[in-house]
C-alpha cells in the first residue's frame, strides 16, 4: 500500500501540470487571435478618413489628371457662316445691284470670308440648300475677288481666262469659276442658280445685297427670278413676243427639265407667254456692274 501511494502521487502532479500547460497554450492562443484582431481593426481605422472633409483615395488612376476636353463646335454655324459676307454686301452692294468694288476692296473681313469659305468645305453631313446656299455665295464671292486682283478693269472679259483661273484652294484642290458653276452648281439640278450667280456685268444677274442662306433659300432663289425676268433691261416678255437675256440661250437645257422654257418662264412672270410667242435674245452687257 505504501509503494502504491508512492506510485500515485507523482502521476497525480504529472496529470495536473499537464492539464495547466493545455489552459496556458489556450490562453496563449486566444491572446494572439486577439493581438491578430487588434492589429486588424487598427490597420481598418488607419484606411478610414480622418475627418469628413478628407477623400478616401479609391485607385491611382484618379490621381492622373484628364486632358480638357476640346471645345464643341457651334452646332448652328452653317447658318451664320455667312453672316460676315451679309454685312459686305449690305454695305457695299446698292439694291440696284451696283457694287463698290473700291470699298469690298478695303474691307479686311472680305479676306477673313474667303479663307473660311476655303477652309469650311460641304460634306456628306450637309444638306442639299446647305450646300446650294454655300457654292452660290462662294461663287459670287470669288468672282468679287476675281474683279479685285484685277481692279481697276472695265470689263470681266478683259481678263485673260477669267473663269478658268485656278486661284482659290479649296481643301485639296485649286478651283476656277467654271468649275464650281459647271461641276458643282449645275449638277444639283437647280435652274434658278443662274439667277443667283453673278458675272460682275451690266447683263449679268444683279449681286443680291444679302447673302443666300439655307433657311430662306426658296424664296431667295424665287426672288431672284421675278426680279431677273421683270427687269426690262435684260428680258422683255409679253403674251406674244418675249426678248430674251441669252442666259436662257446658253443654258437653254437647264430650263427644260420639267417641261419647255416656256413654261418655266410662265412660273416666274407677271405675264402669261402664249406657247406659241415668238422668241429672241438681247444683246449681252459685259460692262463691270459698278
Amino acid at each position: 500500500m505504501k509503494y502504491l501511494f508512492i506510485l500515485i502521487v507523482p502521476l497525480f502532479i504529472m496529470s495536473c501540470a499537464a492539464k495547466k500547460q493545455t489552459i496556458n497554450t489556450e490562453n496563449n492562443t486566444s491572446e494572439v487571435v486577439s493581438a491578430e484582431t487588434n492589429i486588424t481593426e487598427s490597420t481598418t481605422i488607419i484606411e478610414e478618413p480622418n475627418s469628413q472633409n478628407e477623400t478616401v483615395v479609391e485607385s491611382e488612376e484618379e490621381l492622373i489628371p484628364l486632358p480638357p476636353k476640346p471645345p464643341k463646335p457651334l452646332s448652328n454655324f452653317k447658318s451664320i457662316m455667312h453672316s460676315r459676307w451679309n454685312t459686305i454686301l449690305q454695305k457695299h452692294v446698292s439694291e440696284s445691284g451696283n457694287v463698290d468694288y473700291k470699298g469690298i476692296k478695303n474691307e479686311s473681313e472680305f479676306d477673313v470670308y474667303i479663307d473660311y469659305l476655303s477652309e469650311t468645305l460641304p460634306d456628306d453631313t450637309w444638306t442639299r440648300d446647305e450646300k446650294l446656299a454655300y457654292w452660290i455665295n462662294a461663287y459670287n464671292a470669288l468672282t468679287v475677288d476675281l474683279i479685285l486682283r484685277n481692279y481697276p478693269v472695265k470689263s470681266i472679259k478683259d481678263i485673260k481666262d477669267p473663269w478658268d483661273q485656278r486661284l482659290w484652294q479649296f481643301g485639296n484642290k485649286w478651283q476656277n469659276l467654271n468649275d464650281i458653276e459647271h461641276k458643282i452648281l449645275r449638277e444639283m439640278n437647280e435652274p434658278r442658280i443662274h439667277f443667283a450667280i453673278v458675272c460682275a456685268s451690266i447683263s449679268c444677274p444683279k449681286l443680291q445685297n444679302e447673302a443666300f442662306t439655307a433657311s430662306d433659300l426658296e424664296t431667295q432663289l424665287t426672288n431672284a427670278t421675278k426680279e431677273f425676268l421683270k427687269d426690262s433691261t435684260k428680258n422683255e416678255l409679253s403674251e406674244s413676243n418675249i426678248k430674251l437675256s441669252k442666259i436662257f440661250k446658253w443654258f437653254k437645257k437647264d430650263f427644260e427639265q420639267d417641261g419647255d422654257l416656256i413654261e418655266f418662264l410662265n412660273q416666274y412672270s407677271d405675264v402669261t407667254i402664249s406657247s406659241s410667242a415668238k422668241k429672241s435674245f438681247k444683246d449681252y452687257n459685259w460692262n463691270l456692274n459698278d
